[in-house]
């Protein structure tokens, strides 16, 4: 036998029954939007760059443009098509940036939980640190918000192999660390569950355009193929559609242009989708009947 995770069990999606989301469609979409904040010549570079520039000047300024310049083009363009969004942002932001989050709250956005700063990972920590590392990105969170996060998202992806027991343990409710699947399942935790929730690894324009190379219209025409398709494919059963953009990536003037595209595009079939947050997606999987959702 090969050696297993044990955190969910081996489920068909077309044998699994079929439910609807809230306003009776079966495609739900959400855009998730990465705000993060870098250290100054040190922790983890960017892909862009030969290894040793990754904490160039050149580097920190350009990932700098994303909260400068790109945030604010992007939030505009959201506004345009009166898009829902959800941001993992790292808590550093209320410091570097506070204007963000306030632009966010706002129009009634969601806030994930994202570690302090993508210059770090998650990974590695012992299982105390990381619970407090948890604990405190938590607190800030609360702090701030007034309300404690639902969601989380480890910074890079890069959670260890206790992660979903600790976050279970610290009250969220799911997470968008595994991407295994194109609806939310439940996994199990030491102490109950949580909710994996679908993340996109391609359908990312950090690994799409930066580590991939597509050009931004190659790019805008995955999310449209990507959406069309499942939309299709969602006449069987229910799927969660998301989308990943960074604000130093797609934030860019010429990649906006074609980004705008995409999410007209969405927009056009906006009577035909649910147009959401992932943590609006959790509360209606809660309150789904057992065995319903893989993992329940």
């Amino acid at each position: 036998m090969i050696r297993s995770h044990g955190r969910y069990e081996y489920s068909n999606i077309q044998s699994r029954p079929t439910y609807e989301w809230p306003n009776g469609t079966r495609l739900a979409v959400y855009v998730a939007i990465n705000v993060e904040a870098f250290s100054f010549g040190e922790g983890k570079g960017a892909a862009i760059a030969p290894p040793e520039q990754a904490n160039s000047h050149s580097i920190y300024s350009w990932r700098d443009y994303g909260n400068r310049v790109g945030y604010w083009r992007l939030m505009d363009l959201f506004d345009e098509f009166d898009i829902p969004i959800e941001a993992q942002m790292n808590t550093s932001i209320y410091d570097v940036a506070p204007d963000i989050p306030g632009r966010m709250r706002a129009r009634g956005d969601e806030i994930l939980g994202h570690g302090v700063t993508n210059s770090d990972i998650q990974e590695g920590l012992s299982e105390a640190d990381e619970a407090a590392y948890i604990t405190e990105v938590t607190k800030t969170i609360t702090e701030q918000e007034g309300k404690a996060p639902t969601g989380w998202m480890s910074p890079w992806l890069s959670n260890s192999a206790v992660t979903p027991d600790l976050l279970q343990e610290a009250g969220y409710k799911y997470f968008m660390d595994w991407t295994s699947d194109d609806q939310p399942i439940w996994m199990k935790t030491r102490n109950g569950r949580i909710l994996s929730m679908p993340y996109p690894i391609e359908n990312n324009d950090t690994r799409g355009i930066v580590w991939y190379g597509y050009t931004s219209e190659a790019f805008s025409d995955m999310i449209i193929d990507g959406f069309d398709e499942m939309l299709e494919q969602s006449e069987g059963q229910p799927l969660v559609c998301p989308i990943s953009l960074h604000p130093f990536v797609v934030g860019r003037p010429y990649r906006i242009r074609q980004l705008r595209r995409a999410l007209k595009h969405i927009a056009e079939h906006r009577d035909k989708i649910w147009l959401t947050r992932p943590g609006e997606i959790c509360s209606h999987i809660e309150s789904l009947p057992a065995g319903v959702v893989p993992g329940s």
